[in-house]
Parts: C-alpha cells; structure tokens; sequence
C-alpha cells in the first residue's frame, strides 16, 4: 500500500497518470514507452519499495517482453481504478467471444456475486477493461486479485478456488494481504509447508501471510499502517460459495 496527496493505492491499481509530465523526468525511457504512454496513460503499481511520495509503477507495452518498471510522483495521477471497481465495466460481445480469459471473468462474476473481500479483475483483463484497449488474447489467462486483510484459512482457500474451476481460462488467483502477495493455490495447498510470498524487498518463504515477522519485513508497512483507514474485509462466509450456486441454480429453474 502507498499513499500520496489525495490517493490511497495498492498494488495491482490501475493509474490514469499525467503521461506528458511523466516522461518529462524520464530522459531514459525506452521508445515503446513514450508511445504506448502517449496513446494510452495508464499504468499498473507494482510491488516496490515507496519513496516518499513516489508510487512504484509498471508501464505495459504489446509485447510481453515489453514491461518498463519506473516511479511516478503521486501530484502525477488523475485517477485510480481498483480491481473490484474494474468489474463494473462492461465486456463487449465481440470480445468476450474472441477472448476466453474475458468469458471467464463474466461466468466468475456470477459465481462470486456475494464474496465479502474485494476482489477484481488484474493482469492482461484488467488492463483491457481500464484502458480500453485490446491487450488480452485468445491465449491470456484470466489473473485475479483478492485483497484480504484478515486471515484466511487453507479451507476457505480451497473454497475459492474450487470454484474458479471449469471456466474457459486458467484462472490465477493472487492474495494481498496488508503486507505481501501469493498464490491462492499454493496456500490451500501446502499443508504444513511454507510458501512463496513476495514483499516489497524481494520473495520470502514463511508459512503466515498475515503474520508479525512477515510485517517486520516489510519497509512500506508501518508507515501505511500509520496513513491509510482501516479497511475491515471480514472473512469469507461459510458456505459463502455454496449459497451463491444455490442462487444461480434457482435463476437457470426460473428460465426455464
């Protein structure tokens, strides 16, 4: 989490920033990065270490090779869209035919419709339906992005993704604590085993996401802490899930 005059972002954020004065201060910048910034202003905070009031930030390119890590001042940015905020955008038919990743966000809207974390659309998706422009492709897994800020459980991961399946994409799902980011399926899964957890500073192996050694790591997180409103997610529901299939399965008996 980072904070600046007026905007409270975290990672995975989509910024619409001043493109013009960015590059301005960025003498160094590739030749793809001007153009792509010039035609479309937006960019994705990355994971980083803050610098007072600079947002760490990627700029994305039509290329997969062409990511472009860089810092923007946070007087640069006139809008943050969130993941959840990205799930209101409607999906064109045409591209939700060509495009299986954006299929697959729709049928999973439906099924998470009551999910108390807040949860959105990241990766090639997100960046399509923030900036309009079609980057997501036939062969794009579907990136997803669950903010939770109290601890979850390993069955309650397994919920989860249990029902992300059988969709037209491969579904990655990704969690934020207040503090790092992991694989959802690499935590239902563990078992006793420690995980991948990825900081500000570098990746970690530990086996508590939510943990006080893994805060203490974590340069960015105090002064968030001491910024940013607590945001009280609760945890996920029991049966949260299956409520919602019950209500799907009562739509599908009231067309008929």
């Amino acid at each position: 989490m980072f904070h600046g005059e007026g905007h409270f972002v975290r990672t995975h954020d989509l910024l619409e920033i001043d493109a013009k004065q960015l590059l301005s201060s960025q003498a160094f910048a590739p030749q793809w990065v001007k153009a792509e910034l010039s035609q479309n202003p937006f960019v994705v905070v990355r994971r980083g270490l803050a610098t007072g009031y600079e947002i760490p930030i990627g700029v994305r390119g039509t290329e997969r090779n062409q990511r472009w890590a860089a810092f923007c001042h946070s007087k640069l940015v006139k809008s943050v869209l969130t993941p959840s905020q990205l799930l209101t955008r409607a999906i064109p038919t045409s591209r939700a035919n060509a495009t299986p990743a954006l299929r697959a966000l729709d049928l999973l809207k439906e099924r998470w419709m009551e999910s108390v974390l807040p949860w959105g659309p990241g990766g090639s998706v997100g960046f399509e339906l923030a900036s309009g422009r079609h980057v997501a492709t036939p062969e794009s897994d579907l990136d997803i992005v669950i903010y939770a800020e109290k601890r979850m459980t390993a069955e309650e991961a397994k919920s989860v993704c249990d029902h992300a399946m059988n969709l037209p994409a491969v579904v990655d799902i990704r969690v934020e604590t207040p503090v790092c980011g992991f694989s959802l399926k690499e935590f239902a899964g563990r078992g006793p085993a420690a995980i991948l957890l990825r900081l500000a500073r570098g990746i970690v192996l530990a086996k508590d996401p939510w943990g006080d050694e893994i805060g203490s790591m974590d340069p960015n997180y105090a002064a968030a802490r001491s910024v940013l409103p607590t945001r009280d997610c609760g945890r996920l529901r029991k049966n949260e899930f299956r409520r919602t299939d019950v209500q799907m399965n009562r739509r599908k008996g009231a067309a008929k």
